[in-house]
């Protein structure tokens, strides 16, 4: 009711939303050069929108690409009509994601020039994707736990770009360094709300 009345009224409609990914297997490593190269794009051009949009849209097309590898997800989210409580909103999603298990990389340090040569290749990822933007997807708009409505969601997610509706997007993901390791226990302290697909 309330939306009918706020579509008459003219009032825009925000949608913030956030996607957790569980990739697991010995081939998951490289996503995190992907998203390491996004991460610092992001940092060099001070998050600016375009250059955050095309980082997602890599991001989406190497996961898609990655599919076999999906093991679990989640998603949530929230329709806002005041673009200060969505703000709030992706405030909130993000202070979440930063504090969960190894999801900050560090571009600070020369920590990988200390790094041993043979370095511990992780056998977990989890990439936390949280986005806000204009209008309806319902492809977004859904549980997101089976395999095609995920695939669906991260289409819908670069077809946003291009249509440039996105208004905010931040990624997480965990481990953010090369050589840390996301054990299976820790999956399980740090992402509870995982559903196996």
């Amino acid at each position: 009711m309330r939306d009918t009345f706020n579509k008459m009224m003219g009032k825009t409609r925000y949608v913030v939303c956030r996607i957790m990914l569980h990739l697991g297997g010995s081939e998951v490593a490289p996503i995190l050069g992907v998203l390491n190269r996004a991460a610092r794009e992001a940092i060099d051009t001070e998050g600016d929108i375009e250059t955050l949009g095309e980082g997602l849209v890599e991001i989406c097309q190497t996961l898609l690409q990655y599919d076999e590898y999906w093991l679990s997800a989640a998603n949530e989210g929230d329709v806002f009509w005041s673009e200060g409580e969505a703000g709030d909103y992706v405030n909130e999603l993000f202070t979440d994601s930063a504090q969960r298990y190894l999801s900050e990389p560090d571009f600070g340090s020369d920590s990988a020039y200390d790094q041993p040569l043979s370095i511990p290749v992780t056998r977990n990822v989890v990439v936390m994707i949280t986005v806000a933007y204009e209008g309806e997807v319902p492809d977004l708009e859904t549980d997101l736990t089976n395999m095609n409505a995920l695939k669906e969601g991260f289409k819908a997610l670069i077809n946003l770009h291009y249509k440039h509706k996105l208004r905010a997007i931040q990624v997480h993901f965990s481990p953010a360094r090369l050589g840390d390791e996301l054990t299976n226990d820790q999956l399980l302290q740090f992402y509870p709300e995982l559903i196996p697909l």
